[in-house]
């Protein structure tokens, strides 16, 4: 594909779209925003969205997208050093000031690497000159570990786009050259320039600690981003329609973020804190505007019942005619109100999380909900009319046995009588479909100084998982490889050191057997060691908030099967307790 036809390509790809920004450059700050992956994924992302509408609505900066092309036209384009151009304004991207990267998943590391090199730009921040644009990374993973993706970036955003997008188009505009530029950025919080910091290792290869070069006025750690109260902004939400995505006719909207339940291996639930409720008012009047480009709403929070007035928003949904489709529910909030509503407005299908089949390994990961529990939910959702259940399962946990695997076809089968009892009236039954991965330890959670469990005991476990859950009518399990979560692992708890792997397996088709062995890098260091003795993580260059005191507290509670119950839990537990006694 040459310019001409990749400029023609962004036209008519903006011709099919409602929704978008269109500014004259002028003597504004160029943003060239990208998602490293397709239009299709990207287009589907609601961060990446709410970052695009965040930075046009300064009224200094221009902000234009751009995508990795889809495979055949990839292709094509590397072997032609075709450049990429952005939607807008089918501008060069390397033209921009800066590429930002709003990077969500780790798999799209090599893609990030892969559009600076199409852009025509150094992959390596030390090779960039004052004629580059300013590389800037942010998105969900940079508030877990921005550290494999350090030497790839000029600025890390760690934090919530409401704060960090005001606070780069200000330091742009006090800067009078890059020096100066990372200079201030530098001060503003959240803002995290990889190259003002040096690691330092331990004979045994583990970091011994981070100290800022000298001459450079820079914090340590940087203090993640984060709104107090969401109260004076408006929730992130589709801006752009377009039919050439995954969810071309949905309305994604944030509802709460954060999640007060704290589950110990859930990095979200930990680094979105506190919980904060956007105003139902303001979630209901865009809802309103988009209804001309959407028949279906998608609720997006990690504890959707955590707002408090879930139930009149879920009412005012269905008013409007939406079909609403909300992300993965908590059973412990789920009301009759809210799956008669959800009924009402088309669902078939609701997603819970038991996590696993074992009450007592759920106290360990403190997952505070029994089974007891689970199935009285379900009991009220398939009588309500819903026909499919949706399960998230985990193994690897921490103390699990033979018999927690064995509880997850128990609960399993359990979970299906009741369906198969509800739909019996209705003469059709639906089915399960249980996802289980494998744990990946996660920075900044309870879990993050353990070893991932060895590969072969994790095959193990999905091979007897699988001899456990086969042949059950209408009950149908997807399981994860030990081998992809291997190297999920190596991204998401590596250092800067791991670098050259990702550089590799860019270059290679994302070979990343092969590239681990060409970086000379041991990736059973990173996953299968105990790092409690560690002088220091890699994740710890950002300060999220929580203490490693709590996190050790944490562990400590889930070796002993304790809960640490969220505070309406805890009241609930508190009212009942001379019920019990």
């Amino acid at each position: 594909m040459n310019s001409w036809a990749e400029r023609e390509r962004a036209r008519q790809t903006l011709a099919k779209e409602v929704g978008y920004v269109v500014k004259p450059h002028g003597d504004r700050l160029r943003v060239a925003l990208a998602f490293p992956n397709t239009y299709w994924v990207g287009m589907s992302n609601l961060g990446f969205q709410t970052v695009y509408r965040l930075f046009n609505a300064e009224p200094d900066i221009v902000c234009e997208r751009f995508f990795l092309p889809p495979k055949q036209e990839l292709a094509h384009a590397i072997a032609n050093r075709t450049p990429l151009v952005t939607l807008e304004s089918q501008t060069s991207v390397g033209e921009f000031d800066v590429i930002a990267f709003s990077v969500s998943f780790e798999w799209d590391y090599v893609n990030v690497l892969t559009l600076l090199r199409l852009a025509g730009v150094p992959r390596y921040a030390a090779e960039r000159t004052e004629r580059h644009p300013l590389v800037v990374v942010g998105g969900a993973v940079t508030f877990v570990n921005p550290e494999p993706l350090a030497p790839f970036a000029d600025v890390i955003a760690a934090g919530e786009g409401e704060m960090l997008v005001p606070a780069i188009g200000k330091a742009f505009g006090a800067a009078s050259d890059r020096t100066d530029l990372l200079r201030l950025l530098a001060k503003e919080r959240g803002v995290y320039v990889p190259s003002f910091y040096e690691p330092h290792y331990a004979g045994d290869g583990t970091l011994a600690g981070y100290t800022v070069r000298p001459g450079v006025d820079a914090p340590l750690p940087v203090r993640k981003a984060a709104l107090k109260t969401t109260e004076a902004v408006d929730p992130p939400a589709t801006s752009i329609f377009t039919p050439d995505t995954e969810f071309g006719s949905r309305f994604l909207v944030e509802v709460v973020r954060g999640c007060a339940n704290l589950c110990r291996f859930c990095w979200a639930g930990y680094n979105y804190l506190p919980v904060r409720a956007f105003p139902a008012d303001r979630i209901l009047e865009l809802a309103g505007a988009a209804r001309a480009s959407a028949n279906r709403v998608g609720l997006v929070s990690i504890a959707l019942c955590d707002h408090p007035d879930i139930e009149r928003i879920l009412a005012r949904l269905h008013e409007m005619g939406y079909a609403i489709s909300p992300a993965s529910l908590r059973l412990d909030d789920l009301t009759e109100p809210i799956v008669r509503v959800l009924r009402e407005s088309g669902e078939r299908t609701i997603t819970i999380a038991p996590e696993t089949g074992s009450d007592r390994l759920r106290r360990v990961i403190n997952k505070t909900v029994t089974n007891d529990e689970i199935l009285d939910r379900a009991d009220l959702i398939f009588a309500s009319g819903i026909e499919n259940l949706k399960l998230y399962y985990m193994i690897g946990l921490p103390t699990e046995t033979d018999d927690d695997l064995v509880a997850i076809r128990d609960l399993t089968l359990q979970l299906r009588e009741r369906m198969v009892k509800h739909a019996r009236a209705r003469g059709q039954i639906g089915r399960i479909v249980g996802s289980v991965n494998p744990l990946v330890p996660k920075p900044g959670t309870a879990y993050q100084w353990l070893p991932m469990e060895q590969d072969v005991l994790v095959d193990k476990k999905i091979k007897r998982l699988r001899s456990l859950t086969s042949g059950i009518d209408n009950v149908y399990f997807n399981i994860k490889s030990e081998r992809h979560s291997y190297y999920q692992a190596l991204l998401s708890l590596g250092d800067r050191r791991i670098a050259p792997a990702i550089e590799a397996a860019e270059r290679n088709g994302q070979n990343w057997r092969a590239a681990v062995t060409e970086a000379g890098i041991d990736g059973d260091f990173y996953i299968f060691r105990d790092r409690t003795a560690d002088a220091m993580l890699p994740w710890d260059i950002i300060d999220g908030g929580m203490k490693a005191a709590f996190f050790h507290a944490e562990y400590d509670k889930a070796l002993r099967e304790e809960w640490t119950l969220p505070p309406k839990r805890a009241q609930e537990n508190a009212r009942l307790l001379p019920v019990i006694q």
